[in-house]
């Protein structure tokens, strides 16, 4: 059951950790992006040395 105890408190931890959870995501959607043009690079080159 929420009391004003609980959603006072679901609302600091929120927004204790909102920061840092959009970090997070900002920082793996951009490694997303490094890994897919290495996996690119990659996949480039063992076509090139199969030729």
């Amino acid at each position: 059951m929420l009391t004003p105890e609980n959603i006072q408190m679901w609302i600091n931890l929120i927004g204790n950790s909102g920061f840092p959870i959009a970090i997070t995501i900002y920082l793996f959607v951009r490694f997303e992006k490094k890994m897919e043009n290495l996996e690119t690079v990659i996949i480039r080159r063992l076509n090139k040395n199969e030729e």
